[in-house]
């Protein structure tokens, strides 16, 4: 096979990988719309007594709220991107 027609043949792989990715994103972004939970209302203000909720830790314990009631205050730190690789 020439240079030419593997340069072609790489070229077409290349549009065609980007075009996957293009249409799997597309995908994804659609799931993401009719999937996405509704908003759980408003955020409380500063001093505000905050609902009652639960989150599973990085350690795959669940953490609730109520469970920290008797303590003077409740902290919650997350980090997004951490351990994504980018």
């Amino acid at each position: 096979m020439s240079s030419r027609a593997l340069t072609r043949m790489a070229r077409r792989g290349s549009v065609l990988r980007s075009g996957i990715a293009t249409v799997a994103a597309v995908l994804r972004g659609i799931v993401t719309l009719v999937f996405r939970p509704e908003p759980a209302g408003r955020a409380p203000e500063p001093g505000e007594v905050a609902p009652l909720f639960s989150l599973t830790g990085s350690d795959g314990r669940v953490y609730r709220l109520i469970d920290y009631r008797d303590h003077s205050a409740v902290v919650l730190a997350w980090f997004p991107k951490a351990f994504t690789g980018g």
